[in-house]
Protein backbone atom coordinates (compact mmCIF):
# COMPACT_ATOMS: atom_id res chain seq x y z
CA UNK A 1 0.00 0.00 0.00
CA UNK A 2 1.34 3.47 -1.17
CA UNK A 3 2.28 5.92 2.35
CA UNK A 4 -1.01 8.60 2.74
CA UNK A 5 0.67 11.94 2.22
CA UNK A 6 1.05 14.02 5.08
CA UNK A 7 -1.78 16.88 5.46
CA UNK A 8 -0.78 20.41 6.87
CA UNK A 9 -2.98 21.40 9.60
CA UNK A 10 -3.66 24.58 10.88
CA UNK A 11 -2.31 24.76 14.52
CA UNK A 12 -5.83 25.55 16.54
CA UNK A 13 -3.67 27.25 19.51
CA UNK A 14 -1.73 29.92 17.00
CA UNK A 15 -5.11 30.88 14.85
CA UNK A 16 -7.12 31.92 17.35
CA UNK A 17 -4.22 34.39 19.05
CA UNK A 18 -3.16 35.77 15.69
CA UNK A 19 -4.72 37.24 12.36
CA UNK A 20 -2.85 37.37 8.89
CA UNK A 21 -3.54 41.03 7.06
CA UNK A 22 -4.27 40.71 3.16
CA UNK A 23 -0.36 42.17 2.65
CA UNK A 24 0.76 39.01 4.89
CA UNK A 25 1.16 40.81 8.36
CA UNK A 26 0.83 39.76 11.79
CA UNK A 27 -1.16 41.22 13.95
CA UNK A 28 -1.72 40.03 17.56
CA UNK A 29 -3.82 41.51 20.86
CA UNK A 30 -1.99 43.62 23.29
CA UNK A 31 -1.57 42.03 27.06
CA UNK A 32 -2.63 44.09 30.51
CA UNK A 33 -6.32 44.22 29.03
CA UNK A 34 -7.65 41.46 31.17
CA UNK A 35 -7.97 42.40 35.11
CA UNK A 36 -6.91 45.12 37.60
CA UNK A 37 -8.33 47.87 34.79
CA UNK A 38 -9.53 50.34 37.46
CA UNK A 39 -5.77 51.41 37.79
CA UNK A 40 -5.62 51.95 34.54
CA UNK A 41 -6.58 55.58 32.74
CA UNK A 42 -8.65 55.62 29.86
CA UNK A 43 -6.39 56.42 27.37
CA UNK A 44 -4.03 53.24 28.52
CA UNK A 45 -7.04 50.81 28.22
CA UNK A 46 -8.19 52.26 24.88
CA UNK A 47 -4.23 52.35 23.37
CA UNK A 48 -4.18 48.64 24.38
CA UNK A 49 -7.48 47.24 22.79
CA UNK A 50 -6.12 48.20 19.38
CA UNK A 51 -3.81 45.35 17.82
CA UNK A 52 -0.06 45.14 17.80
CA UNK A 53 1.89 43.88 15.05
CA UNK A 54 4.02 40.89 15.78
CA UNK A 55 8.11 41.06 15.77
CA UNK A 56 9.88 40.32 12.80
CA UNK A 57 11.94 37.30 14.59
CA UNK A 58 8.30 35.77 15.31
CA UNK A 59 6.41 36.03 11.89
CA UNK A 60 8.01 32.52 10.21
CA UNK A 61 7.01 30.40 13.03
CA UNK A 62 3.71 31.64 13.18
CA UNK A 63 2.78 31.68 9.80
CA UNK A 64 4.36 28.19 9.62
CA UNK A 65 1.55 26.87 12.02
CA UNK A 66 -1.19 28.76 9.68
CA UNK A 67 -0.94 26.63 6.74
CA UNK A 68 -4.09 28.16 5.04
CA UNK A 69 -3.86 31.80 6.39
Amino acid sequence: MPKPIARSKTRKAVAKRFKITARGKVLRAQSSRRHLLSAKNAKRKRQLSKAAQVDKTDVARIKANLPFG
